[in-house]
Order: structure tokens, then sequence, then C-alpha cells
């Protein structure tokens, strides 16, 4: 991934450095475990644990022997002989490369799968925060990109707050799914060691045993957790567009913070445009990209193959990097996001008051018209609002078909903003669990 969409924290999971690290833990942790099970010398095993744990793999040097072997694993084991002596000889014992590449994947997914929680309870703190500030701040809803009725800005930062609740839960199951160990052998039989073994390697790795791993770890893991960063990508697409149509000049209802010294266009010094959200429109478009070959990565021949290797080689550190960096975003964006209500109110005021029509429909109705002929008075006195001829409350009291219904006071009642409020704290005890 380049460094301008990373950072830091979750760059390091997928460094070499940290990769050979993992390896190393894996085939100490599997090596103890034969010594226990008698083996391998226990003295060989404490040596192994002595001389490489704080050993600096040195990244170039196993990319050297690689060169010449064709093969990173034995490039790792040889190079860890270099460091560890003659004990190095009870590594690896009975075990086969896809046993630590498959559960260095693994942890490694699992430990992305930790900070891309963390990040997602970074952003569901900030929504939290806008949603109970503008609670109550009125503001149009629209269907189609048209007017529809009131809704209130609170209203649309508790509807992603659940949004990514869900997501978080789905980032859960991704991580347990994903969170397991294959220690069992060519074809994964466990021929040539114990079972107890990976058992043992599970939990000093923090993960569980597969109950069948062939020789590979299943796929279809991967896929699943691949694709849940696919939906949570799509959440973030979902409240990115959101702010963008906000700050359009048209509209200009919240725009993104616009900071001292920052500039808009290289050609128009006015100009302060989406920038943050359009970028998390792209990345998202990316990490959606990556569950397909995870999802083809499910067919391998027979008890292995190694198609799935340089997919995941990329999608591994590109999906969760780009899903990590686009959360962090998107937590700044609403955490600072500009929000006019006065701008809303005169939004919400544009139709001249056409945002009120079902309650009037409704009231119709209620006054003994028929649904057909309430519908016909109220759609024929709002048509001259939307070409911007007159007021809709004023038409509606001058027509007398209406008012032969509907006395002025009863269809002025239907333009009562607070009425499409009086929900509002029972959908937000729902979200947010509180009174």
């Amino acid at each position: 991934m380049i460094p301008r969409y990373s950072r830091p924290e979750m760059t390091a999971i997928w460094s070499p450095e940290s990769r050979f690290r993992i390896w190393f833990e894996i085939e100490a942790h599997a090596t103890t475990a034969l010594a226990e099970l008698g083996v391998v010398p226990r003295e060989a095993a404490e040596v192994i644990w002595a001389k490489g744990r704080d050993a600096v793999f040195d990244v170039a040097r196993i990319d050297a022997i690689e060169a010449v072997t064709k093969h990173d694993v034995i490039a790792f084991l040889t190079h860890l002989a270099e460091i560890v002596g003659p004990e190095a000889r009870f590594v690896h014992q009975g075990m086969t490369s896809s046993d630590v590449l498959d559960t260095c994947l693994n942890v490694q997914l699992v430990r992305a799968a930790d900070l891309l929680i963390k990040d997602v309870d970074a952003l569901l703190a900030a929504l939290k925060r806008r949603a109970f500030e503008h609670r109550m701040t009125p503001t149009i809803g629209r269907s189609h990109g048209i007017h529809a009725e009131p809704v209130t800005f609170g209203l649309k930062l508790a509807q992603a707050y659940a949004e990514f609740e869900r997501a978080r839960a789905r980032l859960v199951a991704a991580r347990d799914e994903v969170a397991t160990c294959a220690i069992s052998g060519a074809v994964g039989t466990f021929a040539n060691i114990d079972p107890r073994v990976e058992e043992y390697v599970a939990k000093a790795m923090g993960l569980t045993p597969e109950p069948v791993s062939t020789q590979v770890i299943p796929r279809d893991r991967h896929a699943m957790f691949f694709a849940v960063l696919g939906v949570v990508a799509s959440s973030v697409e979902r409240l990115s567009i959101e702010v963008r149509h906000l700050q359009r000049t048209e509209v200009l209802e919240a725009e993104e913070f616009f900071s001292e010294g920052q500039k808009g266009s290289s050609a128009m010094p006015h100009k302060r445009n989406p920038v943050l959200t359009e970028n998390l429109t792209g990345l998202a478009r990316m990490v959606r990209s990556y569950a397909l070959p995870a999802m083809e990565n499910v067919a391998l021949w027979h008890e292995r193959d190694i198609s799935h290797s340089s997919v995941e080689r990329m999608i591994g550190p590109d999906a969760t990097i780009t899903l990590d960096f686009a959360l962090g975003r998107l937590t700044g964006v609403i955490d600072k996001l500009l929000i006019y209500p006065e701008t809303m109110r005169r939004n919400l005021d544009k139709l001249g008051g056409l945002v009120h029509s079902q309650r009037v429909l409704l009231a119709l109705t209620q006054a003994g018209v028929s649904r057909e002929d309430a519908y016909r008075l109220v759609q024929r006195n709002a048509m001259p609002v939307w070409r911007g001829e007159g007021d809709f409350l004023a038409l509606l009291k001058a027509d007398a078909d209406v008012t032969a219904a509907l006395k002025p006071e009863q269809i002025e009642e239907c333009f009562d903003l607070g009425y499409h409020f009086k929900h509002v704290d029972t959908i937000f005890s729902r979200v947010f669990g509180e009174a």
C-alpha cells in the first residue's frame, strides 16, 4: 500500500520484520510443544527461544537466500539456523510451510481486525457526540434527491451510528472466523506431528485449532473476512456521499472542515471542495475490489495449491491498511464537520410548505374525504407552489373544496414542524440505548 493512504500501526503488522517475528514464534512454540511431548530435547527448545526471542532477523539476508532456494520458508529457516546454531535442526519437525504461512496470515488478520474494531469505536464516538449535538436540529429529508419530509440532522447521524454498530459486529465475527491455526503437516493428516502441538501453538498465538486444514486453512474463512471489509467500506462510502451532497453549493447544509492555509483549487481561489469524502469514496471502491479475489481463492486444487498466495500477499495488507486509513479519515470528517442549521432551515422552507403535504392529505381523509379526492385536492394546490406560484398554506385556505372539509386552524395545524419530531427520542433510545 502506498504511504499516502497508510497509517503506521496497521502498516507495521504487514512489515517483513513482523512477519518473520510471527514465523519464529510459531516455530518456537511448536518446538516447545514437541519438547513437552518428548519428541525433541527440552534444552534445544530453550536454546531456540533464548537465541531467537530478541534476534533481529535480517530481511536482506533472507531475501538473498530465497533468491537461491526459491522458497520463502526455507530461506527463513536457513537464516534462523545461522542465528540459533545446531539446535535449529529440531525446528519445523513434522511441519509443512503452510502451517507457518497460514497461521501467520491469520495472526496478522486478527491483529488487523483488532485495529479496525478500534477504528470503528472512534468513529462511533464521534457520530454519537454529533448526533446528540444535533438531535433536534430540523433539516429536510430527501428521497430520490428531492425534498420529502422534515427530519433532524441528529437522526441522520443516528442512522450512521446504527450502521457502524453493525459494521463493528461484523468485524468481530470476521475476526472470529479467521482466528484459526493449522499445524497439521503435509496434507493435514498429522502423520508426522501430534495434534497436541497444534493446540499448544493455537493457544500461544491467540487462535483456535482449525478442525480440518487439509494442507491449508480453508479459504472460505478469508473470503468472509474480506467480504466484511468490503461491506464496511460501503458504509464508509454511504456516509461520505451524504457529506458530499450536503456540501454542494446549492445545498450547503454541512461541509468538511477547511483549515487555515488550505487551498481548494489551483485555478479558483474561492473553492472549498469535499476532497476528503471524495477520497473516501475512491478508497471504498478499492477495499470492495479485494473481496472478489478472496472469494476466488476458495476453490483450491485438492489438499492445496498456491494460487491463493500471491493474491493474499497483496490484498491482506492493502485491504486492511486502506480501510484503517479510511475509517480514521472519516472519523476526522465527522468530528470536525461544519454544520449549518440556519441553511438547513432555509432549505426546509424553500418549497413554501410543500413538505407538509402528507399531513394535509391525511387530515382530509380523517375528515371524510376519499383518499383519491384528497390526493387530487392537495396535489392541485401543490403544483403551482412547485412552479413558484404562491404559498401552499394560502392556496389551501383559498380552496373551497379543502375548506369544506377542514377549518383554517386545522389546515394550519398540519404545518407544525414539531409534529415530525415527536418520536426522535424513541429512535435515539433504540439506537443509543439511553432515555
